[in-house]
């Protein structure tokens, strides 16, 4: 006797016709991948909630030094930790959704190679999980606008688009990491020497207003740039300008980013299970 149960039936080429139904399916896995390795990190740990906190905050110190005791440039009127931290935010999300979301493929290995599910859920839960950080970063960003008594403009019920830019940045630079990566295990090297130099050549520890006009496009080509001028545009208010060519260019390059990101996962995902 055949029970009348519904049977999910693995074939050539489902994959294909119902990839994306398939991902709104296994929306609990994703959310699964997610709390646990939120779990993994905060449960019974100070550990992890102190480097979520600390790592942006020593940052900030050591920025504020240079850039600001040491350089001396200008802050617009705005706080210096206040400049640096607001900026700090959106990168710290970018950099750890990529390095996380790189090695999410192959930490999960066991996972692919036995089941099928899509390949898409494993790193987009890591940038989850780094949208939590996110978040309790916020806090202290919180503080120290407190503590400099600093109010921030109308302009911060704009912040969701920026930490929506930030989003997707992150997820299309992480898909075209972690699918690279499988194949080349040499980004595991490149990835966190490619954070280090765009730690540096964003405008986190300065404005980007101090770059000379004629060169303020070209340097816009690193999307970053436009996410961080809107984070500081939207949450220090002011005298603060948001450079809209540079800004749209920024929008630009990150939907391409994000599209080129889902169109190489999809098409290399199928070879995972046998390189992995």
């Amino acid at each position: 006797m055949i029970n009348n149960q519904s049977v999910l039936v693995i074939e050539a080429g489902r994959a294909e016709r119902h990839y994306w139904r398939d991902l709104w399916r296994y929306r609990e896995l994703l959310f699964f991948l997610a709390w646990r390795d939120i779990l993994v990190r905060y449960k019974q740990t100070v550990i992890g909630m102190a480097w979520s906190l600390g790592r942006p905050l020593l940052t900030m110190l050591v920025f504020t030094l240079v850039f600001s005791k040491l350089a001396q440039l200008p802050s617009g009127g705005v706080p210096y930790p206040i400049l640096v931290f607001v900026a700090l935010l959106p990168w710290q999300f970018f950099s750890s959704s990529l390095s996380s979301a790189g090695d999410s493929l192959i930490s999960n290995a066991g996972m692919i190679s036995k089941v099928y599910f899509p390949r898409l859920v494993i790193p987009v839960s890591a940038v989850i999980v780094n949208f939590v950080d996110f978040l309790i970063a916020g806090v202290v960003l919180i503080g120290l606008m407190v503590w400099y008594g600093f109010a921030p403009s109308l302009r911060i019920f704009a912040i969701p688009l920026f930490i929506f830019m930030t989003f997707i940045a992150a997820l299309g630079a992480g898909l075209w990491i972690a699918a690279l990566n499988v194949k080349y295990r040499d980004f595991r090297i490149i990835v966190p020497f490619v954070v280090q130099f765009g730690l540096y050549i964003s405008p986190i520890g300065f404005s980007s207003t101090i770059v000379p006009e004629q060169w303020r496009l070209i340097y816009s080509l690193n999307p970053m740039v436009g996410v961080i001028d809107g984070f500081r545009w939207a949450i220090l208010g002011g005298d603060t300008q948001l450079y809209w060519p540079g800004f749209l260019l920024s929008i630009f390059l990150v939907l391409v980013m994000l599209v080129t990101g889902i169109a190489h996962f999809r098409k290399t995902e199928k070879t995972f299970a046998d390189v992995i």
